[in-house]
């Protein structure tokens, strides 16, 4: 049985970069849970920091989340990424203990 990869990622924008970061996410979000694999695809900001954005996501296996990284769209942005973000990516890999939501 292939267990899901999930993961949190935490990118902190440029400030003067945040609200076209969030505006592109934005547009990907939906069409993420559209894909094959994807199991959940959420897109979070910080409360007291608005530059902070979170993103959880749960993909069925490694495969259905190289195919996501691999879109055009996905490739651009990360050759692109430093133009936005104050620092890289911070990931953390983690563990499902409970199910989905997405197989209710």
């Amino acid at each position: 049985m292939t267990l899901p990869i999930a993961f949190i990622l935490k990118a902190t924008t440029r400030p003067e970069k945040s609200a076209e970061f969030e505006a592109l996410f934005r547009t990907h979000v939906e069409s993420s849970r559209q894909e094959a694999g994807c199991l959940e695809y959420h897109m979070l900001r910080d409360r007291d920091d608005p530059s902070l954005f979170v993103f959880f996501e749960v993909w069925a296996d490694q495969h259905a989340l190289d195919a996501h990284s691999a879109l055009p769209h996905m490739a651009a942005f990360f050759e692109k990424r430093m133009d936005y973000l104050a620092r890289d990516f911070d990931l953390q890999w983690v563990e499902m203990l409970s199910p989905s939501s997405a197989s209710r």
